[in-house]
């Protein structure tokens, strides 16, 4: 039963159905609420994205209640295959409570649509081609916002007590709001293309560590060759802002002169492109904050859920819209001050989540922006199966924090010893 009051459109605006909107949206709805979900485009649609999820990422679609079986269309990998330093090593996905042990591939054109789908089941009511431009704020609150909608661009306004912010890098909202991002939390930018190649199926995941910048130092980042498995391949590669190359180099013509140092069999070549090659920031480190502030909560790359560790947004994305829709359930069973507190409680779980870790990740991008730092890492590391298995757990985020094996308390224990900011 909606709870909305005279002149709101809904109980809750979403804005945004990429994976954080549409699963918050999702949980909303099913809890009852009149969700209203706003999209600037319209599915199917493309975002620049590697397609592929950790278990990490795999949780939070099973919590979702989505089916990732294979026969549903989910092409599984059972681990990292790491290339560096003259060594290849494959690495399987760890055995953990707390997460499936295998990863999954599927493209963003299919993977949103799916999502917002979800959502729309559920019951929430989804308005395509409609982009928010800013936030409405009376007596200092967020109470809507105002978008232009239909090709002919033309402007409505939403109105209800809260709006959630699933808008991306973008932030419009957020901006509009007065919430700023941290420029001292890493950025990174990833860009990728689709090949036809041989390369199509493949049981593992694929990261190169040595990306070459033109004048020969080694970058903070990774390239990776992703199986779609029906034919092509997700090639891209992710860097660091903790570089100095950053901003200043031709990411498009990084991706070619890597591509160019493959075998040619694996069919990277301008020839065999089945898509033109896309870039897109991602923002790390929870780089915007607070996460919640009168009547706005920002949700997924809004807040900069990207893991600093290793650029992946999605499974983050995710698990940051289940935390919030849950304060946001709360909240609207109550009123007052005490519907404040149930909102105020969403960043506290942020950072009860991912806080210290992320500090953990932000200090490591700092690192490793170090060329001398990367190029010793790659050198040293690479042939240590064991130590290459402790660095997966704590790239990927995958451990369990309590009742864990030695490596998961090692890494507990170091996120602990991150410093506060």
């Amino acid at each position: 039963m909606s709870r909305r009051g005279i002149n709101e459109d809904a109980d809750v605006i979403v804005v945004g159905a990429g994976p954080a909107g549409s699963t918050a949206a999702t949980y909303l709805a099913r809890a009852g609420l009149d969700v209203l979900l706003l999209e600037k485009s319209s599915f199917p649609r493309e975002k620049v994205c590697g397609d592929g999820l950790t278990p990490r990422g795999v949780k939070q679609l099973i919590d979702l209640g989505i089916d990732t079986r294979e026969e549903n269309g989910w092409l599984h990998n059972k681990g990292l295959r790491v290339v560096g330093g003259g060594v290849t090593m494959e690495l399987d996905w760890p055995e953990l409570a707390t997460f499936p042990n295998y990863g999954v591939v599927r493209p963003r054109m299919d993977f949103d649509e799916m999502l917002a789908n979800a959502a729309k089941q559920a019951g929430a009511r989804m308005h395509e081609n409609t982009t928010v431009t800013k936030a409405i704020i009376e007596n200092g609150r967020v109470v809507g916002v105002e978008a232009k909608q239909g090709p002919e661009k033309n402007p409505v306004t939403y109105r209800a007590p809260i709006t959630v912010a699933c808008d991306g890098v973008s932030a419009r909202l957020a901006i509009s709001a007065g919430l700023q991002k941290d420029d001292s939390k890493p950025m990174g930018v990833a860009v990728r293309r689709y090949y036809a190649s041989p390369r199509t199926k493949d049981d593992y995941l694929e990261s190169h560590l040595e990306l070459w910048a033109p004048d020969g130092q080694l970058l903070p980042g990774y390239g990776w060759i992703f199986g779609m498995g029906d034919g092509s391949v997700n090639v891209g590669l992710g860097i660091l802002s903790t570089s100095k190359a950053y901003g200043t180099t031709d990411y498009h013509q990084l991706l070619r002169s890597w591509l160019d140092g493959t075998p040619e069999e694996w069919g990277f070549r301008e020839e065999n492109a089945t898509s033109r090659i896309g870039g897109a920031a991602l923002p790390m480190g929870l780089n915007r904050k607070p996460h919640y502030k009168n009547g706005l909560v920002l949700v997924g790359d809004a807040g900069g859920m990207v893991n600093p560790f290793n650029g992946e947004g999605i499974g983050y994305a995710m698990e940051s819209a289940k935390i919030a829709s849950e304060s946001v359930v709360q909240a609207l069973a109550r009123t007052g001050v005490n519907r404040e507190r149930a909102l105020h409680g969403y960043p506290v779980r942020i950072e009860q989540a991912l806080g210290s870790y992320y500090r953990l990740g932000n200090v490591f991008s700092k690192l490793i922006g170090n060329p001398a730092v990367m190029r010793t890492a790659t050198k040293y590391g690479m042939p240590r199966k064991r130590l290459m298995k402790l660095v997966l757990k704590l790239l990927a985020g995958l451990y369990d924090p309590k009742d864990g094996d030695a490596m998961d308390r090692l890494i507990v224990a170091a996120t602990k010893l991150a410093p506060t900011a």
